[in-house]
């Protein structure tokens, strides 16, 4: 039972500790699931209604705060750092995770509970189930907690502690270290847009009250048709939601020809103004180039060109998206994406917003 109980405080160490380092690679992405679930609750609970509102000015500071916790009770597991409080902390944390993929899979709200942020997808029942059998593993930890040997590794979990934090804040002022996002350097957008192969299906048929798959729809006309199950779902596209827009019509298929800078805003409301000389500097620095600047955003109309305004970018042309597909494409407001026949060439957080010659320098 000793060794079983080893084996479990291993793996549920690892597990937390993979989690919380792929989530605090990408905190803004963590921070975006707390609001989507503080909305849900929201509405779900109307009399809570103002208390989850309330949250969500302080979800990226949560963002931050769980992803750590998770790589920093992990690393205190498996260094046998006071195990008992640990083993406890690791319980109520689980619990708080159960409760949201419960919610996630029972109720069908926010079907992607981002357990390990962008690396891998989970189905909402699958993240649930993961879920009850770390809980299930935390209880028998538990119940051998006093087998444990505490040892004096708090220089680990302080080590661990300032790394943790040091990743987060990092991520949040220069994105990603690891950009595990579809509209990352290197990628291409279009290729994304196709499936990687021609999609299959089967088709679940009944007759007789026995359920049948078929590849082909069968001929046989007394059979009843319950589904078409898409076969192949790795080959489906990585992207199907990418769209770009201005009142003339779409210009999606022109994002992919050339070289484009786009100056990501997100909204107006949460725009870093102190960042934007820095970008206007860069837009004008590329005037007469063959990189052409863009604002791509999902504000309003009226929103926009007072910003442009303000901010003396009359000269940059404007183009809409969709504001979900902008919140993946760039985790700062404002940020500057550059593409090169439609393959990201350059990614930039407005703290590291590059100058003219070094965005040319990428598309030679």
């Amino acid at each position: 039972m000793l060794i079983a109980a080893r084996i479990a405080r291993f793996l549920v160490g690892i597990v937390f500790v993979f989690s919380g380092f792929i989530k605090l690679n990408d905190p803004v992405g963590t921070q975006i699931k707390f609001e989507e679930y503080f909305e849900v609750f929201a509405v779900d609970v109307p009399f809570l209604h103002d208390f989850f509102m309330a949250l969500v000015p302080f979800t990226l500071a949560m963002s931050v705060l769980f992803c750590a916790a998770e790589i920093i009770l992990g690393v205190a597991l498996l260094v046998s750092y006071k195990p008992k409080v640990t083993t406890w902390l690791l319980f109520f944390l689980i619990v708080f995770f159960t409760f949201l993929t419960f919610y996630s899979a029972y109720f069908n709200r926010v079907t992607d509970c981002g357990c390990f942020g962008d690396a891998i997808k989970l189905k909402p029942w699958t993240s649930f189930s993961k879920d009850v059998v770390l809980t299930i593993l935390i209880l028998f930890i538990i119940g051998h907690r006093n087998r444990i040997t505490p040892r004096k590794t708090g220089w680990v979990v302080a080590l661990t502690t300032i790394l943790t934090l040091g990743l987060g804040v990092y991520a949040i002022s220069f994105l990603p270290p690891i950009d595990m996002l579809p509209y990352a350097v290197g990628k291409s957008i279009p290729a994304q847009m196709k499936p990687s192969e021609p999609l299959r299906y089967k088709y679940v048929m009944e007759k007789d009250g026995k359920t049948s798959d078929f590849d082909q729809y069968p001929t046989d006309q007394s059979y009843k048709f319950k589904e078409m199950v898409l076969v192949n779902e790795s080959a489906k596209p990585k992207i199907t939601d990418y769209r770009v827009w201005n009142d003339e019509g779409d210009f999606t298929q022109q994002t992919f020809e050339g070289d484009k800078l786009f100056i990501i805003v997100k909204n107006i409301k949460d725009i870093d103004a102190g960042s934007l000389p820095a970008i206007r500097a860069l837009a004008e620095g590329l005037q007469g180039s063959k990189v052409t600047p863009y604002i791509l955003t999902s504000a309003s109309d009226d929103e926009i060109k007072a910003f442009r305004q303000e901010f003396q970018l009359n000269n940059v042309s404007y183009y809409k998206a969709d504001a979900t597909v902008l919140k993946t494409i760039m985790r700062s407001n404002p940020g500057t994406w550059l593409l090169h026949n439609g393959v990201v060439r350059g990614k930039w957080h407005y703290n590291s917003t590059p100058d003219a010659a070094e965005v040319q320098s990428l598309v030679k």
